[in-house]
């Protein structure tokens, strides 16, 4: 799916056309997280939000999307998909 190679300060969006939403991967140094990158309350692009705590805060109403779950909190009415992803070498795969 990628190269840890193409992630920016341990994010990397990913457009691919047979989703519909864009999927943010984030890189700790150790394990790779893999979400939708859209928040449910307005849209948002949550790439732009800081990552707290082993979840990823929406810029724009703070809504919190748990990196492992996807469960959120208010005003995000749902959560979001995650994918199961892993590392092989320098390789980020992703189970879609």
């Amino acid at each position: 799916m990628a190269k840890l190679g193409e992630f920016q300060n341990g994010r990397l969006v990913l457009r691919r056309p047979e989703h519909k939403k864009p999927i943010l991967l984030l890189y700790t140094g150790e394990e790779v997280f893999a979400l939708e990158d859209v928040c449910t309350h307005d849209d948002g692009p949550l790439h732009e939000g800081e990552v707290e705590e082993g979840a990823i805060v929406c810029p724009r109403h703070g809504a919190r999307f748990d990196l492992r779950t996807g469960r959120q909190t208010l005003p995000a009415p749902k959560p979001i998909k995650v994918f199961p992803a892993r590392i092989e070498g320098d390789t980020v795969f992703l189970d879609l």
